[in-house]
């Protein structure tokens, strides 16, 4: 009987285990200084990716609501010499751009008195359209910044979170195999350590691959709806100089 209680003392908590918490806290201060900064690398990722996608979503819903105010005053039947004076100094969202762009030129050649000279004309039309691609361009670089950091994140995250898992289990076995003892309570907070790596690094990813697919379908629609409304303008443009043929 004796004997068997003292079995139970050696095997009892407190008595040749550590105590470890289990806690996130926990978890994070008792790895290795390589696995804590891996954690820290993901969650830096994690919060910098979560306030590009908030960002972005606010930013892709204030321009589509200027865009619709912009469409409903170019297509209102009103003068676009008007429009162009009351927006140039400051266009506010990339279709306004685009216009501004073109009237600028536009109204630069007019200025210069190109319009009434055939070919002239014709390599109006190609600046013209030239510099709408331009600012399209330009406009659309300002938008999809800080997309490669999604995509990066939602790729690479898990194999970071990976590598801190892989590299704490390793010290945990050498732990293991130092101390003799392969009780659960002694290899269970070392694989918990480093399979928090792992979670860290699909938190940041998930998020990451999800909005990176919601915003470059969005981006790529509100792209679409730039060069619908360039083609039409350059259009617009291109009858306005036939009827001064």
């Amino acid at each position: 009987m004796e004997q068997l209680q003292g079995a139970a003392a050696t095997t009892g908590p407190g008595i040749g285990v550590a105590a470890h918490d289990l806690s996130v806290y926990g978890l994070f201060m008792q790895a290795d200084w390589i696995v804590k900064a891996v954690m820290i690398l993901l969650l830096l990722a994690s919060i910098w990716s979560w306030a590009i996608i908030i960002h972005k979503l606010i930013r892709l819903r204030s321009l589509r609501t200027q865009a619709k105010q912009f469409e409903d005053a170019f297509w209102s039947g009103g003068s676009l010499e008007e429009l162009f004076d009351r927006i140039s100094n400051r266009p506010t969202d990339p279709m306004a751009s685009i216009f501004v762009a073109a009237m600028r030129e536009w109204r630069r050649s007019a200025a210069r008195g190109l319009l009434g000279n055939e070919a002239l004309r014709e390599s109006l039309r190609d600046r013209i359209e030239r510099v709408m691609n331009i600012a399209l361009g330009r406009e659309m670089d300002q938008l999809e910044r800080y997309m490669t950091f999604l995509a990066s994140v939602g790729s690479a995250a898990p194999f970071v979170g990976l590598f801190g898992t892989v590299w704490g289990i390793m010290n945990s076995f050498a732990a293991i195999a130092g101390s003799k003892n392969t009780s659960l309570a002694v290899v269970a907070p070392g694989i918990a350590e480093a399979l928090f790596a792992t979670a860290l690094g699909l938190v940041a990813a998930i998020p990451a691959v999800l909005a990176f697919n919601k915003l470059n379908s969005d981006i790529t629609r509100y792209s679409n709806r730039l060069e619908a409304f360039a083609g039409e303008f350059g259009a617009i443009l291109s009858r306005q100089l036939e009827e001064k043929h």
